[in-house]
């Protein structure tokens, strides 16, 4: 992180020129087998490739409320990202009936068609697969992206960046939040990895899941349903993936 940094998609462009090829965030999905690695540089591909979605498809501007409606993933984490840059906020499980747009993940299409504006979907296969046949009434995240742009400069400065479980914070707040917590973990720089089994529905798992490590310059190891797993496999996956810190 810099001094300057007052917003979380300020953190990811400290991070890039830091060093791009680091890994930023690897994602298991306990369920599936998944697993995928993300480096700073191929994250901030997908966030800038989404945040050209957000602005130039979905006409989405500072101040917008967009319903996410995922579950910890890493495509979740690019959304978070996506909104921060456009200066939408980023409403964690919230009522799809009060945004401008939402996005759902498969589990909750039938909740997402509340929403009267915009709406997207994501099939959270492997590898950012597609639907076998787009839900219909939603934009096929996985058709939409590949289209968009590499590059996004953002000139947004910083008002309400994120609502989850009822709180909301300027992108200044999570950014100061972000780094507390990242010394209370102790991530201390690139070497430091979390290994987070929290859902994202909480402050306390966006943070270990995302924010903390991308405020330390450390990086995370995100698993979706970690519960799968029995204490020797964690033990394992402890160890190859290098973890320093634990929260689930």
């Amino acid at each position: 992180m810099n001094a300057t940094d007052r917003t979380p998609a300020d953190l990811l462009t400290s991070a890039l020129a830091a060093d791009p090829g680091r890994p930023l965030v690897t994602f298991y999905d306990d369920a599936t087998g998944e697993r995928v690695e993300l480096s700073v540089a191929t994250f901030a591909n997908w966030v800038a490739k989404t945040a050209n979605l957000l602005q130039g498809d979905l006409s989405v501007e500072p101040g917008d409320r967009v319903a996410l409606l995922l579950p910890a993933h890493w495509q979740t984490a690019v959304w978070l990202l996506a909104c921060a840059s456009v200066g939408a906020v980023a409403d964690v499980a919230g009522d799809p009936a009060a945004a401008d747009v939402v996005v759902s993940g498969p589990d909750t299409l039938e909740a997402a068609r509340a929403c009267r504006g915009e709406r997207v979907a994501l099939a959270l296969r492997p590898l950012g697969g597609r639907f076998p046949q787009s839900p219909q009434g939603f934009l096929d995240y996985a058709v939409e992206v590949p289209g968009q742009g590499d590059r996004f400069t953002s000139p947004y400065g910083g008002e309400s960046a994120l609502i989850v479980a009822g709180a909301e914070f300027s992108g200044a707040e999570v950014v100061q939040k972000a780094l507390a917590d990242s010394a209370e973990l102790d991530l201390t720089g690139p070497g430091s990895r979390l290994l987070s089994g929290l859902p994202y529905d909480t402050w306390e798992g966006l943070s270990a899941g995302l924010f903390a490590p991308l405020a330390s310059g450390g990086s995370v190891v995100l698993c979706r349903n970690l519960e799968r797993l029995d204490e020797e496999a964690l033990a394992k996956r402890i160890e190859s993936e290098k973890v320093t810190a634990v929260r689930r």
